[in-house]
């Protein structure tokens, strides 16, 4: 099993780069930014972590540009975005951006994809709550083509682009994995349907074997390999047990989550993550 490490990176906490360096340096597997553009005053939505939003929300970088820089000082670690707002970005300029960073860090993409929550942030780039989740499969779909095809076309509800060139192309082939977040059942049955993993948010009363279990089962029933769509919890979550639980369980891969902090503070949590999984 993969062990990662997520954070928020902002202008207070421990840089991108140094994170990166530090995580790899103590065995962990891949890195994970996430992001929001902004968040609107209005604060309409709810958030679905509690009531008050933290502040890192309004402050996160963005994460492809916090991911360069630490592609720039790394060899290893996976370089992750948990998640991408799709919804939020054009299709052809995200597929360029992804596949330039596969390329500065020779194939260490991971692009963990989501619909995000906040209706009134998403609104602000001319995306409709209700019809996010169909927009966010065809713009995957469309940027999957940008990466596989010479001549690239795409035509569909939401995304029309006629034949063009578009490089580079990714060094992973055919192109870096797709891991999609959300919970269950919904979730999981998008990673089913156009994803290369499901990436559920723990700590949130998952029960990785019960829920392992259905999942593989939804995967068969749609004809999918179930061995081929990897389980990454984002966010571990004690109170189901230790880490061998979710290994038997057949997680791919466990996500720790720092707070946006401080390198005095960051590196001795990182320090207690690493002492688990050695």
């Amino acid at each position: 099993m993969d062990f990662g490490i997520a954070m928020f990176p902002t202008d207070y906490s421990i840089g991108p780069a140094e994170l990166a360096i530090a995580a790899e340096e103590r065995g962990f597997g891949s890195l994970w930014f996430p992001e929001h553009s902004h968040i609107p005053l209005s604060r309409k939505s709810p958030w679905p972590g509690g009531s008050e939003l933290p502040k890192h929300y309004y402050d996160v970088m963005d994460p492809l540009v916090s991911l360069g820089a630490a592609a720039a000082v790394t060899e290893t670690i996976r370089l992750c975005t948990g998640i991408c707002l799709v919804i939020q970005r054009d299709p052809i300029q995200l597929a360029k951006e992804v596949a330039t960073l596969d390329q500065i860090s020779n194939g260490r993409v991971i692009l963990g994809v989501g619909g995000g929550w906040n209706e009134e942030e998403m609104a602000d780039h001319g995306t409709a709550f209700d019809s996010r989740f169909r927009l966010m499969a065809e713009r995957i779909a469309a940027m999957k083509t940008v990466w596989t095809e010479t001549k690239p076309e795409f035509h569909g509800e939401f995304v029309n682009f006629d034949a063009m060139m578009a490089w580079p192309k990714p060094v992973q082939k055919p192109h870096p994995p797709v891991i999609v977040g959300g919970g269950f059942p919904y979730g999981a049955k998008r990673a089913i349907e156009y994803g290369d993993g499901w990436m559920p948010l723990g700590g949130r009363g998952w029960d990785p074997l019960e829920t392992m279990q259905r999942f593989r089962q939804m995967a068969a029933e749609a004809d999918r390999d179930p061995d081929s769509l990897g389980v990454t919890i984002f966010g571990y979550d004690d109170a189901n047990g230790s880490i061998q639980n979710y290994q038997d369980a057949g997680v791919e891969r466990t996500v720790f989550v720092l707070p946006s902090t401080s390198r005095e503070e960051a590196l001795p949590l990182l320090d207690k993550y690493a002492a688990l999984i050695s």
